[in-house]
């Protein structure tokens, strides 16, 4: 930053520091200590604009995390002190060890399994070994330095604050964390879609006595098991990205809109700040609460997001075991005895729990993975599952890679460099006019031959059906292998992954790489990255369709990627509604069948779904209505459903045409309309009528629509027809961002955090953002030094560490 500048900077904070008075967010208001500061210690100043975003000035890394941790613990302390319960193992200490986990750490059903799991990695040391690991596979310097700011900041807020969030004032489980523990979160994040997803089967898994193993599943079934686990489409995250060419706007720069789809409620929120060194780094975005680093986001020259990607991020190891003793495996004839970790975990109102757990040279002994995947652990047989990310702490290396970038040239150097992403695509443009995708992922090196030559009968049906790979323990040339540019063993290394630059527009809507450019589909691929020449899903196909005919358009601007949000376009009610309506009409008396034998009359459905506009606006009549209906009629096998099937040749707009003859079709119609009726809503009802979120006691409507629907701009709203309709979102669109730039050193950036700022109910920003969000409005980012200083918002604090 030039002399000049941090001059101004300094003045800005100063005068602020003087005369604002009531400097601190909501949360921390009426505390003298910040705004005092005296001793040594970490120190940063946050400046807070419109919507309670703050900008994050500090000298350092480590003074930069102090900030980041202060203002996110403002925000957000009663959700971030419950993951660290859960990142501590005493969810079963504080909450009972029956109750459910929020989600967001991992897909343990249980606080018990939960705890076992975490227990054990803290008990094993995993984490401080894998800080012990130098770059570039283990941690860089400066995340470790965010770290331990991060973590001080956090236990600064605690000591000089009082906590008003009604979820966990006076809880004796909100306590100050260690570097450790926010680097055990970075660890969970990362395994999230390997070890974390099979948790349950982790702390499950017990020697066999006799013949008290569970059956598992056929093959096909297996299969059919595995694919709905591992599926991008059934996932409470997803995401849509595009980025666009210079050769497609209006003044030959980029342009980026990032909509990603994550859980509106818990810990994977993002939190949105703008986090600055001067003179070393300056970005803003999302971040993944308790993350150091921003995760999505955009500088002055570069804009990135990430859509969660089809890449399979474990595999199975089939262990055969010695007769004798089913602890004990064999690799080439030669037994290796398994390691056996006592894991303990206290109990409110009950003794302690203790468990084993049994780790191999593969990893743990798994005994399923989901309720639909069963793995027993056999006299003769048992799994272990792998998952490179459990090795893998770069994730915050790679974000902060992209948030010094200058080109995309940098983000795929900083994808290199670090390879840190467990489970996103990453989507880049930049102000230089070029457009970027990359799947780089850390995945098992399962490449197509090693599966064919080392899989055992279930990972035959498996690995074709959704890339989980099962491959026979017992002979050591089945071994991952490395590449070469890979660094760390068992991974595929950068020139492996499938990467698009500088075409029109790079698209990705949580399908695989194959379609980023529907005009130049990437193959080429190993199975275990995705499929190709497969059925895209509707959100896919809707989003290409969008995407491509702006590009063809042309002169594109930020503005266009606003409208592009808030489209609300349902392209599966521009594929089926107008045959619905026709089907309708047809119907002797206007009756149909229900899926209870029942004849309901949906005669007033028939011009309601013709009327409709075919989008999902809080305004839409019959929109509530094809919903409804829409979700029934998706349980009807496609090759039923669609009388024109999926075609290779035209993968966008196949399969087509509702078959409405098709057994299930209007029972889903004559279904939808009862149930509308039967909870007294009216057929044409506005939808956001019957769709929003309630707010301490205001109702919000909220647009855009399920998963199926193909929205671009999804909602993953709850039913509670007693209640009203749609009552809550449990997912959807989260922090939005379109940017692009003009040519100055600040770029175009419109951005919209929908859920708002913190889950405080007593903060003045626990739904602002949320309600703009219902208008279909933005923010309008500040970003550099004079639109900071002109906010009419503009309040100031300096954070410091008393020692």
């Amino acid at each position: 930053m030039p002399l000049r500048n941090r001059l101004r900077l300094l003045a800005v904070s100063g005068l602020a520091l003087l005369t604002v008075s009531a400097s601190l967010p909501s949360a921390a208001a009426g505390t003298s200590h910040a705004r005092h500061p005296s001793g040594g210690g970490l120190s940063a100043v946050i400046r807070y604009t419109e919507f309670g975003i703050p900008h994050i000035v500090a000298k350092d890394y480590a003074n930069l995390g102090f900030g980041n941790g202060w203002a996110q613990a403002a925000d957000q302390v009663c959700t971030l002190a419950d993951g660290f319960v859960t990142l501590r193992g005493d969810r079963s200490r504080y909450f009972g060890p029956d109750a459910a986990p929020d989600g967001s750490l991992s897909s343990a059903t249980k606080n018990l399994s939960s705890d076992l799991y975490f227990r054990g990695i803290r008990d094993s040391g995993t984490v401080e070994k894998l800080l012990k690991v130098p770059a570039p596979m283990g941690q860089s310097h400066e995340v470790k330095e965010l770290e331990r700011g991060w973590a001080a900041g956090y236990n600064a807020w605690l000591a000089q604050n009082r906590i008003t969030d009604p979820a966990c004032r006076g809880a004796d489980w909100v306590r100050p964390v260690t570097t450790v523990d926010v680097a055990t979160r970075a660890f969970a994040l990362s395994v999230l879609g390997g070890q974390g997803r099979g948790i349950d089967g982790i702390t499950a898994a017990q020697p066999p006595t006799g013949t008290s193993a569970s059956p598992g599943v056929p093959p096909s079934e297996a299969a059919h098991a595995a694919q709905q686990l591992l599926s991008t489409q059934n996932a409470d995250m997803g995401s849509n990205a595009v980025a666009f060419r210079g050769s497609t706007t209006a003044n030959g720069r980029g342009l980026l809109l990032g909509n990603p789809h994550y859980p509106w409620q818990g810990g994977r929120r993002f939190w949105q700040s703008q986090q600055t060194i001067p003179g070393e780094l300056n970005v803003a975005g999302g971040s993944l609460l308790g993350s150091a680093t921003v995760s999505i986001g955009h500088n002055s020259d570069i804009a990135w997001s990430h859509t969660v990607a089809t890449g399979v991020t474990l595999n199975l190891h089939q262990l055969t075991l010695d007769p004798a003793d089913p602890t004990v495996y064999l690799v080439d004839g030669k037994p290796e005895r398994m390691v056996k970790r006592t894991v303990s975990v206290a109990v409110k109102g009950g003794p302690a729990v203790t468990h084993a757990q049994w780790w191999t040279r593969y990893g743990p002994v798994v005994t399923s993975l989901g309720a639909g995947l069963p793995l027993p652990w056999t006299a003769t047989t048992a799994y272990a599952l792998n998952d490179p990310n459990a090795t893998n702490l770069r994730s915050s290396d790679t974000g902060l890679g992209f948030s010094r970038a200058r080109s995309t040239a940098d983000i795929q150097a900083a994808l290199r460099r670090t390879q840190g992403l467990p489970w996103v695509n990453t989507i880049a443009a930049d102000s230089s006019g070029h457009s970027f995708f990359s799947q780089s992922q850390v995945l098992p090196r399962i490449t197509d031959e090693l599966a064919q030559r080392c899989s055992t009968p279930l990972g035959r049906a498996t690995y074709p059906s959704s890339g989980l790979a099962v491959l026979d323990g017992s002979k050591s040339d089945c071994a991952l292998g490395s590449d070469p540019d890979a660094v760390q063993p068992g991974i595929f290394g950068p020139g492996r992954m499938p990467t698009v630059k500088d075409v029109p527009y790079v698209e990705n809507s949580n399908d695989s790489a194959w379609l980023t450019n529907a005009a130049a589909p990437l193959s080429g691929f190993e199975r275990v990255f995705g499929t190709v020449a497969t059925p895209r899903s509707m959100r896919t196909r809707g989003a290409i369709e969008d995407v491509s005919a702006m590009a063809a358009k042309g002169r594109l601007t930020v503005g266009d990627l606003q409208d592009q949000q808030y489209a609300n376009r349902a392209p599966a009610g521009d594929l089926a509604a107008a045959d619905l309506a026709r089907a309708c009409a047809a119907l002797p008396g206007g009756h149909a069948v229900g899926s209870t034998g029942a004849a309901v009359d949906v005669s007033a459905a028939c011009g309601v779904l013709a009327r409709w506009d075919r989008k999902v606006d809080t305004g839409s009549r019959g929109a509530l209505l094809f919903d409804r209906f829409w979700r029934r009629a998706t349980a009807v096998p496609a090759a039923q459903l669609w009388k024109v099937p999926f075609s290779p040749a035209d993968p966008v707009r196949t399969p087509n045409t509702l078959d409405t003859s098709a057994p299930g079709v209007l029972a889903a119609l004559a279904d939808a309309v009862a149930e509308l009726r039967a909870a007294g809503i009216a057929l044409d009802a506005p939808l956001g009528a019957y769709q929003g979120v309630v707010r301490n006691g205001k109702r919000i409507p909220v647009g855009g629509g399920t998963e199926s629907l193909g929205i671009w701009n999804k909602t993953e709203p709850v039913w509670d027809a007693a209640g009203g309709g749609y009552t809550e979102v449990s997912a959807g669109s989260s922090y939005i961002q379109a940017v692009g730039w003009d040519g100055s050193k600040c770029p175009v950036a419109r951005t919209l955090l929908t859920y708002s700022q913190s889950s405080n109910p007593t903060s003045s920003h626990f739904s602002d953002q949320t309600e703009l969000y219902s208008g279909e409005r933005w923010v309008t980012s500040r970003f550099c030094e004079k639109d900071i200083a002109r906010s009419p918002a503009l309040r100031v604090v300096r954070v410091h560490e008393h020692r």
